[in-house]
């Protein structure tokens, strides 16, 4: 399946853009599918349990609040979603271990990198509403990603 996200939302207008600079760090450019949303803070507990769980090829859409100082995934982490199948994150934080991730057969979006891993404390919550880049993203929404950016669409698009 080759994603677009110009062209859909060129033929989707009713589709929203992520109004951030992410950049691309898994080894899949183009990913999509229905969101499972974590909202966190430098805590990536949540995203530890989801990845071990089945991903039925969705997406975990992670609200870190734009921290850049702690890694809400790395390369274990994203090895195991890509076990269970899951298409990708889109993770509105850091990660680290991007030349183990760049090599990993998995969609990864986010904001940047640093070396720090989280504490894991159990704290955040999971499949809420999650909100950032002037998009809210419900869970069940349909995620779109590619270099040029991240969409979001309350109905499939492809």
């Amino acid at each position: 399946m080759t994603i677009s996200t110009p062209d859909l939302t060129d033929a989707a207008p009713q589709a929203r853009a992520i109004e951030l600079q992410f950049t691309n760090y898994g080894a899949l450019s183009q990913f999509a599918g229905a969101a499972v949303t974590i909202k966190c803070h430098e805590d990536n507990s949540l995203v530890k349990a989801c990845v071990g769980e089945p991903g039925e090829g969705r997406v975990i859409v992670v609200d870190g609040g734009g921290s850049l100082r702690r890694a809400l995934l790395g390369d274990m982490l994203a090895e195991k979603a890509v076990e269970n199948g899951w298409a990708g994150l889109v993770i509105h934080g850091a990660i680290r271990d991007v030349d183990e991730i760049g090599k990993t057969r998995l969609g990864v979006q986010a904001l940047g990198t640093t070396p720090l891993k989280t504490e894991k404390l159990g704290m955040g919550q999971r499949d809420v509403p999650v909100s950032f880049g002037g998009v809210t993203i419900h869970p069940g929404d349909y995620i779109y990603a590619d270099n040029n950016g991240v969409i979001v669409s309350g109905e499939p698009l492809l």
